[in-house]
């Protein structure tokens, strides 16, 4: 590689295109580091001296403008939308066939174009003064004549002319700026105009002369490394183009999964080695998953697309388990009834396969506002179609509403007759017409009486999906069939999917389908032998069952039911009518209120008697001439309404009824119910407040009070 001059990585990606990849270069200007390692797509990365990287394709990110006066540099986006002028070149040209061929811009592409000469010019009989502008309008070509250019020359007072120069005409001719503006697009796409220097158009903006520079991502691979770099061509180190030194060096290409299925079919069988491992191991159960991992080797017989179904296993104690089978699958299968758990699911299945048959499972009762019939165990019903019912509205004058509704023939089961003629004429009769809104639940079992054997094949091109079947008799290719142990497999969709048939070197006979549509990891081919003679490769025994998670199994779902019509919600119910239902009801609030008034009248009552029947005798009046005054009263145990009112209540006792008339009625009012019968009967609050108090207490209470102030009563009698 000696005599190679090195140039920076810039210069040289911005000399290169899409039709000269890929190019080998190698990296001769020591290492390069920003920070300390270079990240590149998350991977670490340093250039090192004497690395070769393959270039396999560029795509241009931005432009850098550098500003030749000071060297500040900035960048901008390919698609900044301001508009350029190329500025002229300071240095003069020294012939017109020198000023048209160094011309950055094709001749075809930049007409016209003004220049000026500083020497006066001779054409015949005319001339031209010293630094008239010329516009270049065409190249005239004579045949045995030296070609020409025609050119405009404006003159005083509006007049102009044309002239035609010579090619070989000698002078010192100089470019005038030009009025044709470019974007940064139009510039990053001519090699000539790369050239060029550039000032803005605003004259707002910088006005020193630019040189733009195209910024590109770099998509390269390396002899070291078996993933692709992506990495921007301004990174500051130098490089030289070794595409022909190094045409048999040996780059591990990484290839997707997607790009193995383009590869074309001579490519096949190889070995290959995994460059990383796989992605969405998630999606996967099965037993060669586990040994997928980096520097593994492959065996890749072909590519196809293979038809395949899911099954899942019904809902039970164990969990539920999902597979991917290949349509080739060599087992045989029966039908199995299905289960519905709503109309609405009754009415999908009877629009996938007409005719559709099932048997009540579970009592359903009768809902006459919402229009549900009622339905009894075991009870058949043969779906007819799709109608519209109208639901029973208690108002005669509301609107009824219409909702849609699955007509039904109900089969009831018939004695068995002799008279065959009776028999079909009684089963004519037992034949009802029922309609099941589609928003009703229920729970239905599919009556079945085909009992024949099916393929995976056979069933898909016989019946719409979902599908309930089981296995009863297995596929005798393989060793280990795990479907055979269930007692019922939905078949839940249907699919065409990519795959690559693989196997392990050490077993390259054992193989299995990759699907490449749900697995994610890179493989570069080798040049390693194939583990078997040449021209005889093994008899292959390919796995037909696949087992994923039920994560696949949602994504699926997602994939299938992206346009799935949700099912009806049931007609919202007439409040007000409810609200009447429920107003006629007495609630337990106010039986509760008026078990309580009916507890407060006895109480009443007895508050009455006692008062009124049992009144404390008058006092007899004081003897006359007596200097001793009554005796003192003993205090009242509680005085629980002084508390109360903040007011001191009479106790002489030869005003008790006087008091009694003169206790105000806001103490009546301010009187709690839950306190206790002794404080009220101590307060002397009159008949009518006793009536109010709370018929929750208990009657002994009330008599003990009342009894204790009666005896207190009769002792001040006595003392007296």
């Amino acid at each position: 590689m000696a005599g190679t001059i090195a140039v920076p990585l810039q210069q040289l990606i911005a000399s290169l295109d899409d039709s000269c990849l890929p190019k080998i270069i190698q990296v001769c200007s020591g290492v390069y580091f920003q920070g300390s390692i270079y990240e590149l797509s998350g991977s670490e990365v340093c250039f090192s001296t004497g690395d070769l990287i393959k270039v396999i394709g560029i795509e241009l990110l931005s432009v850098c403008c550098e500003d030749i006066s000071n060297n500040d540099k900035f960048e901008l986006p390919i698609s900044h939308t301001g508009l350029f002028k190329v500025v002229p070149e300071e240095m003069p040209y020294n012939s017109m066939e020198e000023m048209l061929i160094l011309r950055p811009v094709a001749l075809d592409s930049c007409l016209p174009f003004t220049f000026t000469c500083n020497a006066k010019m001779t054409f015949g009989n005319f001339t031209l003064g010293a630094g008239r502008a010329l516009t270049v309008r065409s190249i005239e070509q004579r045949q045995g004549e030296e070609d020409q250019v025609r050119c405009h020359v404006k003159g005083q007072q509006e007049a102009s002319a044309e002239v035609c120069i010579p090619l070989s005409t000698q002078g010192e001719f100089r470019e005038c700026e030009s009025e044709e503006c470019f974007t940064l697009r139009e510039i990053m796409s001519s090699s000539y105009l790369r050239s060029r220097r550039f000032r803005f158009m605003n004259t707002t903006k910088c006005q020193q002369p630019l040189v733009l520079s195209p910024i590109y991502q770099v998509n390269a691979i390396m002899n070291l490394r078996k993933n692709i770099l992506k990495f921007p061509s301004s990174l500051e180190v130098d490089v030289i183009d070794v595409t022909d030194v190094c045409k048999d060096v040996i780059f591990a290409t990484p290839l997707s999964l997607t790009e193995v299925l383009t590869q074309p079919e001579e490519s096949f069988p190889a070995v290959v080695e995994m460059l990383e491992s796989p992605e969405n191991r998630s999606l996967f159960k099965c037993s060669w998953l586990p040994e997928f991992s980096q520097g593994k080797r492959l065996i890749f017989h072909k590519t196809g697309t293979a038809a395949m179904v899911l099954l899942s296993s019904m809902k039970s104690k164990k969990t539920q388990q999902y597979f991917l089978v290949s349509q080739q699958y060599g087992g045989r299968f029966r039908r199995r009834p299905r289960e519905f758990n709503s109309v609405y699911q009754l009415y999908v299945a009877s629009t996938q396969a007409p005719g559709l048959k099932v048997s009540v499972t579970r009592n359903c009762e009768e809902v006459e506002e919402e229009g549900l019939p009622a339905l009894s165990v075991g009870e058949q019903l043969d779906v007819i179609r799709l109608e519209r019912m109208e639901l029973p509205c208690e108002s005669s004058n509301a609107q009824r509403e219409s909702v849609e509704a699955l007509l039904c023939q109900r089969v009831q089961e018939s004695d068995d007759e002799d008279d065959d003629e009776e028999e079909d004429v009684k089963q004519k009769e037992e034949r009802e017409e029922v309609l099941l809104p589609v928003y009703m639940q229920g729970h239905f079992v599919e009556v079945l009486t085909d009992n024949k054997k099916y393929n995976l094949k056979d069933l898909g091109k016989e019946f719409s999906l979902p599908l309930d079947v089981k296995v009863v008799s297995r596929d005798s290719e393989l060793g280990t069939d795990p479907l055979t142990g269930f007692s019922c497999l939905r078949v839940e969709g249907a699919m065409l999917e990519p795959v690559i048939q693989a196997s392990f070197p050490h077993a390259p006979d054992h193989c299995f389908e990759i699907p490449t549509r749900w697995l994610s990891m890179s493989v570069s081919f080798t040049s390693d032998p194939l583990p078997w003679t040449s021209g005889e490769p093994p008899k292959c025994r390919i796995d037909r069952v696949t087992e994923v998670t039920d994560l696949f199994f949602y994504e699926f779902q997602k994939q299938e039911e992206s346009g799935a019509v949700p099912p009806p919600r049931p007609p919202k119910r007439n409040l007000s009518a409810d609200t009447s239902k429920k107003s006629s009801k007495p609630s337990k609030k106010s039986s509760k209120s008026k078990h309580r008034s009916g507890k407060s009248t006895p109480t009443k009552e007895l508050a009455d008697l006692t008062l009124n029947s049992k009144k404390r005798p008058p006092a007899p009046p004081p003897p006359e001439n007596s200097d001793d005054g009554p005796p003192p009263l003993l205090p009242r145990k509680h005085a629980t309404a002084e508390v109360m009112t903040g007011k001191a209540l009479p106790n002489t006792y030869v005003k008790i009824e006087g008091s009694m008339k003169k206790v105000p009625t806001e103490v009546a009012a301010d009187l709690d119910s839950d306190h206790d019968y002794e404080s009220v009967e101590e307060t002397l609050v009159p008949t009518e407040v006793a009536a109010d108090l709370d018929s929750d207490h208990d009657y002994e209470s009330v008599d003990e009070t009342l009894m204790e102030m009666m005896k207190t009563a009769q002792e001040s009698i006595k003392f007296y």
